[in-house]
């Protein structure tokens, strides 16, 4: 049995800073990436977690350096943020889902985070190895939990929504114990809502507590300017026809005043917050995850966001009637326009 603890949903922060743009796939150069800029700022603006994976180049390390700065340290205790990493993945074909490499790899992160414990770790892309190395990995790191205390919650995460749900199902008829959390990426955004339609309902049955949407611009799918090439090349997996009809969407907000990825970041943001409640964290709302590759786009997610929380009934948040106003006007043009874009993309 689980050590007594509180639910995760009732400790997450709703808004994950992520940090798998801390590498050369993202971006040219992941040393010009100003991460310990970034990361105090996420602090100071109100961000209380971080993801990360030992998957992502050098995250993890740039993720440590940063929180290890003597003013971080100062200012925000490491009991006032949480730490999210993974297992599993160690490149893109390679996977160790092994008892010894689990315990190897907690142990490099908790290095490289200059933590002594990590708040959720995920079995990382789990639809790349059978469900008896899922197994094998989530009693492993729940042994870690129990015994070590290294480890605070346990979940999987990966793309396939049909597939995160049956594993999430089968650890829980063979363990008797929910997966704490299960995270899905790009699954729940403008062009694919699958995370909300065909996720929710099997995984609030299976007992998850949390159910974070990650990457709601679709890995950068939904962006103006397209998608993002790094060091690495054009990685992104969205076929031509879909990037041409993104193109298209984006050509025509901008004929109306929008950028794209705009109305995305709002609409998901908030269409999350609302839906994803039921498996959401703390203040009772659906958890995003979000990355950002320099401070700028940091500011512009975290004016968003708060704009996004004026029109929501947070618990402990009073709000102006005035902001209250707006946001709920926001909402509706938002929203309108997410309707003309959703069918602009179909494909």
């Amino acid at each position: 049995m689980p050590p007594t603890q509180p639910p995760l949903s009732s400790i997450l922060s709703p808004l994950i800073c992520g940090t798998a743009t801390f590498n050369n796939q993202y971006n040219p150069d992941a040393s010009l990436i100003p991460c310990n800029t970034i990361i105090h700022r996420a602090l100071t603006l109100g961000v209380h977690a971080f993801d990360t994976s030992p998957y992502y180049g050098p995250s993890e390390s740039l993720l440590g350096t940063a929180l290890a700065q003597p003013s971080i340290i100062t200012s925000h205790p490491r009991h006032t943020y949480q730490i999210l990493t993974k297992v599993g993945r160690i490149g893109a074909s390679e996977f160790d889902y092994s008892p010894e490499w689990v315990r190897y790899s907690i142990q490099r992160s908790l290095a490289r985070l200059h933590a002594t414990y990590l708040d959720v770790v995920y079995c990382h892309d789990v639809e790349f190895v059978t469900p008896a190395e899922v197994l094998l990995a989530v009693c492993e790191l729940r042994r870690l939990r129990d015994e070590e205390g290294t480890v605070k919650y346990i979940g999987i995460s990966g793309y396939p929504v049909p597939l995160l749900c049956e594993l999430a199902e089968l650890v829980l008829a063979e363990t008797g114990e929910p997966l704490d959390a299960v995270m899905s990426y790009a699954n729940f955004t403008l062009q694919n809502t699958a995370l909300a339609t065909a996720g929710l309902g099997r995984l609030r049955r299976a007992g998850v507590s949390c159910v974070p949407n990650a990457s709601p611009l679709g890995m950068g799918l939904l962006r103006s300017r397209g998608v993002p090439v790094g060091g690495k090349g054009d990685f992104h997996p969205a076929p031509i026809e879909l990037r041409g009809k993104v193109a298209q969407a984006a050509r025509y907000a901008a004929r109306k005043g929008y950028k794209l990825e705009t109305v995305a970041i709002r609409w998901a943001l908030e269409t999350w917050a609302r839906e994803g409640a039921t498996l959401g964290g703390v203040g009772g709302l659906g958890i995003s995850v979000m990355g950002v590759s320099n401070l700028e786009e940091l500011e512009e997610t975290m004016r968003v966001y708060s704009s996004v929380l004026d029109g929501l009934p947070v618990v402990g948040r009073s709000v102006e009637e005035e902001k209250k106003a707006w946001s709920g006007a926001r909402r509706k043009d938002i929203e309108d326009m997410a309707k003309v874009l959703e069918r602009v993309m179909s494909i």
